[in-house]
């Protein structure tokens, strides 16, 4: 790639046009998947709809029920501005700006360090790569998150460029980490290492051990500023400026829940070795190469294999690019962080590729600098070698982008969004194949008044499609049932007490999870009274296999 001496000047020329194609195909695509409505499921439980029912009660409205509201969001908070105006496909193309403002910082890096062809392969294997594909083109905010980081790790290694004079760039970095803590709490560990990062590095190269800490304290504290109003919110709200997390240091009340910040807060209970045991009867060696499994395993939308797919390739060239002392310095920069917050994922309780992303666009630099040594070491070969060598070397290339395209047409021919976009089928055509619980939302909608209040039950919070105010129990409706149950055994009078205090006019029920849980849980005799009680107190409104309404009498 940058041995460009002994490579023509049109193939060189080929190869950038290539990428540029390639590059160009697969933004297409995504384009193309962005222009349909949300249908994905933290957009329809958070990203939309928390700040639409921000809109639905005319400003800020704390939901406690939820307690992902209470994460930052930055993003969400620009997404608000589309949805006010009632656009929901802009969201998706935010988005997909910070995806493709991703794939330019990696394009700018790589081609400062190893020429433009190297940079333009890094932007496409970030913008091909089946996750990124995938979450880049809805209204999430990990995307958002690996731009910040990427941002903040990069404007850090080129204020070391200027030799540590240019604290424009050191400003930059600690802002782009501030912004990253507001977009999802597993920035936490991020701050961290780059904190550390400012002051053992800046020390070893100047040897000024008090000038690093002053440097470490201002990124710190420039970061903290940039984060501090969503501290500052929870704090208000909650007395805890990190809810959930610390609850055991700040005493904030609300259920523990397990996430990526379960490592941070210390709020793990079991083993992560004995959690997969549980869940997925993994044993002790298929839970310790987690860290590798995630690039090789991953499946969407299946918890055991991750809720993500990554390349394969990616973990198998990385040494390479370790070949020469080139760089080094800033490659085990890149590997160290990559090797963190993989790891601080890996001791987590949930395990999904989402959840390392940050540390993806380290490992794709380390993979093309690889490939840039490779390619290197194959051109100083004799003619025979070198042959085979370049032969290899581009099967190897042409798998690594061939696995990414084969990835994106099937996600392509799943979503089918080329129907909607070109005005063949509906909205609400498009939304019901993808959004079971869409058509009893489409029958709320039209068929209750405006004042109607909403309670979801086993729905995991899928709300965002319903125009009228909802909540769900923090449980997803467990405890309601068990209420339901409990107050049924005591008579008509106390079950109408109890629907009362409910607080709503409506009950959306996912029906099948709802019929299996107390057929579990419950006796048959039990069964028979929450059956009697709930014919006398609601009336069925709406009914299809997968939710019921149900209103209060």
């Amino acid at each position: 790639m940058s041995n460009i001496n002994k490579i023509s000047g049109n193939k060189l020329r080929g190869g950038k046009i290539l990428f540029l194609c390639l590059i160009l195909l697969f933004l297409i695509l995504e384009f193309l998947l962005a222009l349909t409505p949300p249908i994905a499921r933290d957009a329809l439980i958070h990203h939309l709809a928390i700040p639409k029912l921000w809109l639905i009660h005319g400003g800020f409205y704390e939901t406690p029920w939820a307690e992902y509201s209470y994460y930052p969001m930055n993003l969400s908070l620009l997404y608000l501005i589309p949805l006010y105006f009632g656009n929901d496909i802009i969201p998706n193309f935010i988005h997909l700006a910070f995806g493709i403002g991703t794939g330019a910082l990696l394009y700018d890096y790589l081609n400062k360090r190893c020429g433009q062809l190297a940079g333009l392969l890094g932007a496409l294997l970030f913008i091909s790569l089946p996750i990124i594909l995938r979450t880049a083109t809805t209204a999430y905010v990990d995307v958002g998150l690996v731009f910040f980081v990427t941002l903040s790790s990069l404007a850090f290694l080129y204020w070391r460029d200027a030799k540590y004079k240019n604290n424009g760039w050191l400003l930059i970095s600690a802002a782009a980490m501030g912004l990253a803590l507001g977009t999802k709490y597993s920035a936490l560990p991020a701050w961290f290492f780059l904190t550390l990062a400012v002051v053992f590095i800046y020390s070893r190269d100047t040897g000024r051990q008090g000038k690093a800490l002053q440097y470490g304290l201002l990124s710190f504290l420039v970061s903290l500023a940039v984060f501090s109003p969503w501290m500052m919110k929870n704090a208000l709200l909650t007395g805890n400026p990190l809810f959930p997390l610390y609850k055991s240091v700040f005493g904030a009340g609300g259920a523990s829940s397990l996430s990526f910040s379960s490592v941070v807060s210390s709020d793990v209970g079991w083993g992560v070795f004995r959690i997969r045991q549980i869940l997925y009867g993994d044993s002790f060696w298929e839970t310790l190469l987690i860290p590798l499994r995630f690039f090789l395993q991953g499946q969407d939308n299946t918890p055991r294999y991750f809720d993500g797919v990554l390349n394969p390739v990616l973990p198998f060239l990385v040494p390479f690019a370790f070949m020469n002392g080139k760089l080094k310095m800033e490659k085990l920069f890149f590997l160290t962080f990559a090797v963190f917050f993989i790891l601080l994922a890996f001791f987590t309780d949930k395990h999904r590729i989402r959840y390392i992303l940050p540390a993806v666009p380290l490992v794709i630099i380390l993979t093309v600098v690889g490939l840039n040594n490779v390619f290197n070491w194959i051109m100083n070969q004799k003619r025979t070698w070198r042959s085979l060598g370049l032969t290899v070397f581009v099967f190897v290339l042409a798998g690594m982008v061939g696995f990414n395209a084969v990835y994106a047409k099937n996600y392509f021919m799943q979503i089918a969004p080329v129907d909607y976009v070109v005005n063949k089928e509906s909205r609400d055509q498009f939304i019901s194949r993808h959004v079971a619980n869409y058509p009893a939302v489409q029958f709320i909608n039209r068929h209750t008044p405006e004042n109607s209040k909403i309670l979801l039950i086993l729905l995991a919070g899928r709300g965002y499609y319903l125009d009228r105010p909802y909540e769900e129990n923090a449980s997803f409706g467990m405890n309601i049932i068990h209420h339901l149950v409990s107050s049924s055994q005591e008579g008509e009078e106390a079950f109408r007490k109890y629907l009362r205090s409910l607080n709503c006019t409506h009950i959306l029920i996912r029906q099948d999870l709802f019929h299996q849980f107390v057929q579990d849980h419950y006796s048959a005799e039990q069964l028979k009274k929450l059956y009697t009680c709930l014919s006398r107190t609601t009336t069925r409104i709406f009914r299809d296999p997968y939710c019921e309404v149900i209103q209060l009498q």
